[in-house]
């Protein structure tokens, strides 16, 4: 089967295999980083890191040709973690954001039909970060903006996007009609005990779907999708494990001492407001669980690459053991839908 057809710009060498991969694919968590914001995460390996740290400055040698090989027509391009988000001073991190920007339009203008942005914006700042989403979605043709999950501050203290501070950003995403991909980060530093004491569960093992799932219940718990119902929020990694446990979540949530009172149901906000991707999580049991909660047109095709390797996740989805009209809506069919492709 075959999405379709698009001509391999990776340059020379043998064509792609192209009858044992499913081509057309589009993946949206894949990432990149400027100079300013290329540095090992503290839960990689010195040894994995080096590869990581080459691929995300790449574009052409390496992401390219990987992209040709696995099928994927498009990715949708986004500052790696925590990016602008790590930065306390708000001059540096509005500087970062426009700069890192600026230097994604470059690329996705070198291979127009090949790549395309999120954008980074400085919440620390939220007037210029809507400023700059402005910029990007209108000027520079960016599809949303991805945020790493909370905003550092000058004196350290995380803020949260269901803040009422950040309802004017949430405002202008519903105006630009563009959805927000929020990416995980490491827990803030008060509340990573456990993780201190067993590191193993650092970053992605754990720490991440831990952190990002309750980000994303603060959004739905704060009131944010009754004041702004028309936003749309992207997770990756099968929802941070939010649709395998949102029945208990809102069950006990029934009857909890200290209730939030919501116009609708968990579940509703979950599958009206929110886009789930197979970022990082090639395992058909679990994607097919999500499937089920969010429906079909929620769900999208997408890698964690250079986190993840392109292949892994193309073998997978490729191959699963699901039908074709699913695989046909999750790999490109649901994402041309959301980005207006």
């Amino acid at each position: 089967m075959a999405f379709s057809e698009f001509p391999s710009t990776s340059g020379g060498g043998p064509p792609p295999p192209w009858e044992t991969t499913v081509n057309g694919k589009i993946a949206l968590e894949e990432h990149f980083a400027i100079a300013r914001y290329n540095r090992r995460p503290q839960f990689l390996a010195a040894d994995a890191w080096r590869d990581v740290e080459r691929r995300l400055a790449d574009f052409t040698e390496l992401r390219l040709e990987r992209m040709d090989a696995t099928g994927v027509e498009l990715a949708i391009i986004s500052l790696t973690s925590p990016g602008v988000q790590g930065e306390r001073d708000a001059r540096e991190a509005v500087e970062g954001a426009r700069a890192a920007n600026d230097a994604l339009a470059e690329r996705v203008a070198e291979h127009p039909r090949r790549f395309a942005g999120f954008a980074a914006v400085a919440l620390q700042d939220v007037d210029q970060a809507v400023a700059e989403l402005h910029r990007a979605v209108s000027d520079l043709g960016f599809k949303g903006v991805l945020v790493n999950s909370y905003t550092a501050t000058p004196d350290g203290t995380p803020a949260h996007l269901d803040e009422e501070r950040f309802d004017p950003f949430w405002s202008a995403l519903e105006e630009l009609g563009v959805p927000l991909y929020l990416h995980p980060q490491i827990l803030p530093a008060d509340q990573r005990g456990a993780v201190t004491k067993w590191p193993e569960m650092a970053g992605p093992v754990w720490e991440f779907a831990t952190e990002t799932s309750v980000a994303a219940l603060r959004l739905i718990t704060s009131g944010l999708f009754d004041r702004h119902p028309k936003a749309q929020v992207i997770l990756g990694h099968l929802g941070e494990s939010l649709p395998f446990n949102v029945w208990r979540i809102e069950s006990r949530m029934r009857k909890a001492f200290d209730r939030v009172e919501l116009n609708r149901s968990l579940t509703s906000y979950l599958c009206d407001n929110f886009y789930i991707t197979t970022a990082g999580h090639f395992y058909t049991p679990s994607f097919l669980a999500t499937v089920a909660v969010m429906g079909s047109d929620r769900v999208l095709y997408s890698v964690d690459y250079p986190f993840e390797e392109m292949e892994e996740g193309s073998q997978w989805f490729d191959n699963a053991d699901i039908d074709e009209t699913l695989r046909h809506k999750v790999g490109r069919d649901n994402s041309v839908r959301l980005f207006s492709l």
